[in-house]
């Protein structure tokens, strides 16, 4: 059974490409552990042999259990890309990387964004007569890139851009060589890194400091990368579009140790918190006595709206570690049960307290719900929430799993207010479009799950 988390949003897919004299697929598998966050369904590795042949390992769940190091430690090669997904439909065909075989050699491309006109293609192609075999946007894109009857890889890979419009930070590995590219709005996070003897391309830095490689830089919008024996050469592959990098890596998706579009994630969080904190002080909202993240990915904002408020933090909501996910269960009493054996109050902690919970999103509802009812039965006085995003009011098109707008908590209940009184808060205040872009250091980001603004 798939399980996921109520009340969040997921990112698609990490992808990793390493190129090691050492042996290259046991350092991408050490990587994809780093990126499993991203990525909880499945995972894969393609690794190419000193005869040019592609060695490929697949499996579902955790890498740990679908991935075991076993079937990789002796994988050949001394280069290769991996892949790990958040979403499968069960088959095994739908796990990347994608392999084929093209007119430019055998191919194995790994996935990190979707594409928005996913259908169109797959009916174009179909009526071309590709047959198409999985659900992956990630097919269509080696379809395309088979049939463009272009002199060399790199080209096939401009004719797939000008035909696929959405979000793709892609690894490959054809012929021999290590590609990456990214999408020309630059929406999902792809950086470049150095490590002894070889090189390392990864959509985020967590995974390159694991591998005790050097971060280089990002991958800029439209370049492509390529890495062989004569180490890495780049080009501006695509146009540049207007810049659109996803914000919500910054909000939740990406790891806090990581560095992503050009900034430290934890930094960003923070400073969201001590937005939320300025907000409440120009409100003259009346202080708490105690600050409380939503565990884990509450904790930054917390502890910056701490800072700022000079308010205690505690972390007195704790969360098990030996508790998986939750599950997609028959019934909601099943699925508070659930949350119950994940989520504990430390109840010496909050009797007769006012408390700020602190969370990066709401998205359903569900949880924060029953997070606030947990903390009033501990003996809470008052409980107010603060949270470091705007209201998320639309779906994501571009690599993002959301539900559909009328799932979303805000267009239910259609105000604040309301959605103040669903999740059973005495106050609830989330963080300004103008906070969130103070916070991320004014960048030109995709915020369209927030405004309905679409870069493509």
């Amino acid at each position: 059974m798939i399980t996921v988390p109520l009340d969040k949003m997921h990112e698609a897919c990490g992808v990793v490409a390493v190129y090691s004299e050492d042996g290259a697929a046991p350092l991408v598998h050490r990587a994809l552990f780093e990126l499993q966050h991203r990525g909880q369904e499945a995972a894969g590795i393609a690794s190419a042999g000193h005869d040019g042949a592609l060695h490929v390992e697949k499996g579902q769940g955790l890498i740990a259990k679908g991935l075991p190091y076993h079937r990789i430690e002796n994988m050949p090669g001394t280069r290769a890309v991996g892949h790990c997904r958040y979403s499968t439909v069960g088959l095994e065909q739908n796990v990347q990387p994608f392999v084929a075989n093209t007119p430019y050699g055998r191919l194995a491309l790994a996935h990190n964004g979707n594409l928005k006109n996913a259908d169109a293609l797959r009916d174009r192609l179909e009526a071309e007569g590709s047959l198409v075999a999985t659900s992956l946007d990630t097919e269509l894109l080696v379809h395309l890139i088979a049939r463009s009857q272009a002199p060399d890889f790199p080209a096939a890979l401009r004719y797939m851009a000008d035909a696929a419009i959405g979000a793709y930070s892609l690894t490959m590995l054809c012929n021999g060589t290590l590609y990456a590219l990214r999408d020309p709005n630059g929406l999902r996070p792809l950086v470049l890194g150095e490590m002894k003897g070889g090189w390392v391309i990864a959509s985020e830095t967590c995974a390159l400091d694991v591998l005790h490689a050097e971060y280089v830089r990002e991958i800029g919008a439209g370049e492509l990368v390529s890495i062989g024996p004569e180490g890495v050469t780049s080009e501006q592959l695509l146009p540049r579009a207007a810049p659109a990098p996803c914000v919500f890596e910054l909000v939740y998706f990406s790891r806090p140790n990581s560095n992503v579009f050009g900034q430290s994630v934890n930094g960003a969080r923070i400073r969201m918190g001590m937005e939320l904190a300025i907000a409440d002080a120009a409100a003259g909202t009346k202080p708490a006595d105690i600050v409380i993240p939503v565990p884990d990915s509450g904790v930054p904002a917390a502890i910056g709206y701490s800072r700022q408020s000079g308010i205690l933090y505690e972390k007195a909501i704790l969360r098990s570690h030996y508790v998986g996910r939750t599950f997609i269960l028959p019934d909601q009493d099943s699925r508070t049960s659930q949350i119950e054996l994940k989520l504990s109050v430390i109840k010496d902690a909050v009797r007769g307290k006012r408390v700020v919970l602190v969370d990066d999103s709401i998205v359903r509802g569900n949880t924060s719900r029953q997070i606030v009812q947990m903390v009033r039965e501990a003996g809470a006085a008052e409980v107010a929430m603060r949270v470091a995003s705007p209201p998320l009011a639309w779906p994501c098109y571009l690599g993002i799993d959301t539900p559909s707008r009328d799932e979303l908590v805000i267009n239910r209940a259609g105000s604040v207010e309301r959605v103040a009184n669903m999740i059973g808060v005495d106050d609830l205040r989330y963080l300004s479009i103008e906070g969130l872009r103070r916070a991320t250091g004014n960048g030109d980001f995709c915020m369209a799950c927030m405004t309905g603004k679409y870069p493509v």
